[in-house]
């Protein structure tokens, strides 16, 4: 909920998941430095009750136009 509330407040689209491993999946899109303020939130704040361990973000491109629309939380 909180990271999707700060994707939305970035402007941004995309959508995260838990996993039941513990961890956090998702996808973001968005101008750059959006996306970058995203990605040192996801690092360094998180939702109050996350542990964050490590951040990984792998598969980054840059696409023409989005291809998702809002934000939003998957189960």
């Amino acid at each position: 909920m909180y990271t999707e509330d700060q994707g939305q407040s970035l402007g941004l689209s995309g959508w995260v998941k838990n996993t039941r491993q513990g961890t956090v999946v998702g996808q973001i899109q968005g101008p750059q430095d959006k996306v970058n303020d995203m990605k040192v939130w996801l690092r360094s704040v998180g939702s109050p009750s996350s542990r964050i361990d490590r951040a990984v973000f792998s598969n980054q491109r840059d696409i023409s136009k989005l291809e998702i629309h809002g934000f939003s939380t998957r189960y």
